[in-house]
């Protein structure tokens, strides 16, 4: 009874993770390039409580047997990020960019450093630099000069612009992407970022539309690829889990409460 009451704390608090987990995702379903979540569990380890060594009433030879064991629980072991493309929008912004495919765009932080990211909402700074919405720019150092009319980025990450009052556009920079062997193993950050570790691999980086890159495409947005119908479901189902690991509660503190009542 007492392996129970502690088995069932151990499962609500896995559903109650579960529910946290499912609202983030729920929170982030107008998250621009937000990819949704799920957590990993484990069962724990098993008390045997019989040897599978049994002996036989007819000849008296061993024979194997099931054991008996009994488990503990579960535990919470990982987050499991989902990179599967969202729907992408149009915007009609021409800063506006969209992955079709496989990368992640870069995008350089205050120490210097590279995260990565599915959001392609970028404007200009001061300074004519491509940045995303937190100001942070692209790693490719992408700059518009102000006296530019018009913005053209093409499906391989060419950007041109034509200046006032020329006639034929200038190139301006090339946007490369960067992907990743496991892109599961991405730590998330927040700010729609994520850097790589030891579980994803370092990047390959390379040219939209080739060596398995996607293509980008201008004037669009990748949305979050939560699906609400689906998170909605989950969220009865750990809803309903959780009642009935606090059932199992009350049914082994019911028990204790008849065993202690016992009199000789």
């Amino acid at each position: 009874m007492f392996r129970a009451l502690r088995t069932a704390s151990l499962g609500m608090k896995a559903q109650q993770l579960s529910v946290d987990n499912i609202a983030n995702n729920l929170s982030n379903v107008n998250t621009t390039g937000f990819k949704k979540s799920t957590i990993a569990f484990q069962d724990l380890f098993y008390q045997t409580l019989a040897s599978s060594r049994l002996g036989s009433s007819v000849n008296n030879v061993a024979s194997d047997a099931p054991e008996l064991q009994v488990g503990h629980g579960s535990r919470p072991v990982a987050t499991i990020r989902n990179f599967q493309q969202g729907s992408v929008e149009e915007s009609g912004n021409p800063l506006d960019l969209a992955i079709n495919g496989q990368g992640f765009f870069q995008v350089q932080r205050p120490d210097g450093s590279l995260a990565y990211s599915r959001d392609g909402q970028f404007s200009l700074n001061s300074e004519g630099l491509m940045v995303n919405s937190s100001g942070l720019p692209l790693g490719d150092q992408i700059q518009i000069p102000s006296d530019v009319v018009s913005i053209q980025i093409t499906q391989d990450g060419m950007v041109s612009g034509l200046l006032q009052g020329e006639m034929a556009p200038v190139d301006l920079g090339q946007i490369e992407l960067a992907k990743f062997t496991n892109p599961a193993g991405l730590r998330a950050m927040g700010d729609n970022l994520f850097e790589a570790t030891q579980g994803s691999g370092e990047p390959f980086i390379g040219i939209p539309g080739n060596q398995g890159f996607g293509n980008i495409q201008q004037g669009f947005t990748e949305n979050s690829n939560v699906d609400i119908v689906n998170e909605m479901v989950n969220l009865i189902v750990a809803q309903r889990a959780y009642e009935t690991n606090s059932k199992m509660v009350q049914t082994a503190e019911e028990m204790m409460s008849v065993t202690n009542s016992i009199k000789r």
